[in-house]
């Protein structure tokens, strides 16, 4: 974040290697946690997977960064208040997202896990549920397959669309043949 409260934009437009294949970089992501470290070495990691690496280190500018910005996955910390690391916060920006975009696909990410954690933030939509420290091939793995269900979300919910308006037209057609 720059000293006017905006994000940082990592953009590139190269092809990054994955297990050996080429992979055009593709989506969207926003990284939300409190540490600056861990921003600057998961953009490092993460720039190489997805053709924009946003990073916020405060949820406080999520809300204006959603209406802004196209989005498709949020790697989402789970605490934010020093001392607290209960995951409620984390929970909390879940819920605050999903109400303002439900398409995001988001990814939570904490060093204080535990299952009844886990298994709470996967009810509440969360579609991953990943551990500090991290495995990169793990991480890389869960992001670009949140950023797959949001591309097939898109794209079911664009064929749908191109559906009802083929099914609308043949139904006005077929009226005025009457």
């Amino acid at each position: 974040m720059d000293t006017k409260g905006r994000f940082h934009d990592f953009n590139a437009n190269f092809t990054a290697k994955q297990s050996g294949m080429t992979m055009a970089k593709e989506g969207t992501l926003l990284i939300v946690d409190d540490n600056r470290s861990i921003l600057a070495a998961l953009r490092l990691l993460l720039e190489k997977y997805f053709a924009r690496v946003l990073t916020l280190p405060t949820p406080n500018r999520l809300a204006t960064t959603l209406r802004e910005e196209q989005i498709d996955v949020i790697l989402l910390d789970m605490n934010f208040t020093a001392g607290i690391n209960t995951g409620n916060e984390g929970i909390y920006w879940l819920s605050e997202i999903h109400a303002r975009r439900p398409d995001i696909k988001v990814v939570l990410f904490t060093a204080y896990a535990d299952i009844d954690l886990a298994v709470r933030a996967m009810r509440d939509g969360a579609v991953d549920f990943v551990v500090k420290p991290w495995d990169n091939d793990r991480l890389v793995a869960s992001l670009r397959n949140a950023y797959n269900l949001a591309r097939s979300a898109r794209e079911v919910k664009q064929l749908k669309c191109v559906c009802h308006s083929s099914f609308s037209t043949f139904l006005f057609r077929i009226k005025d043949t009457t």
